[in-house]
């Protein structure tokens, strides 16, 4: 917590936007410090994302990658996932966001598939509620590696 807490609002900030695409979200965790410990960071990043409007959440979607899939994977599974997200872009405007943290590998694809077509008979307005949690929740792991010093989010600096 010492290097999060003393790092310059700038560098945090870039580090905090490679946890979630929202400068709004970034400025607010940063401008919260000092943090006393994990937990609390955790809880007012949450907090940060909780409040984000739809807007905040498009820009972060904009910057989000489609989940990634086991090298493995044969074509036609790559086929059929690659129609369920356009179906999903299609329908809700934006890319599909799921935290996969904890799945395994092998349950990656059936996971994702299984995802999409489930979220795909929401409304648009229950769909923004799920996009935003399942956001959240990419954050929060995010956040968690880059303190743990792994991950794309580097924070450890």
């Amino acid at each position: 917590m010492e290097h999060f807490n003393a790092a310059s609002t700038q560098e945090l900030e870039q580090a905090l936007l490679a946890c979630l695409r929202s400068l709004r979200w970034a400025r607010r965790v940063a401008d919260h410090r000092p943090y006393p410990d994990v937990d609390s960071l955790l809880a007012a990043a949450d907090e940060a994302a909780y409040d984000l409007t739809w807007p905040d959440l498009t820009e972060a979607l904009a910057a989000e990658p489609l989940p990634a899939l086991p090298p493995d994977i044969y074509a036609a599974a790559h086929t059929a996932l690659s129609a369920a997200h356009a179906a999903y872009e299609a329908r809700f405007g934006h890319v599909f966001v799921i935290c996969l943290d904890g799945v395994s590998p092998s349950e990656t694809l059936d996971r994702l598939l299984e995802a999409i077509r489930s979220r795909l008979t929401n409304d648009p307005e229950e769909e923004r509620a799920v996009t935003a949690d399942e956001l959240r929740r990419l954050a929060r792991e995010r956040l968690i590696s880059a303190l743990r010093g792994a991950g794309n989010c580097a924070i450890n600096h």
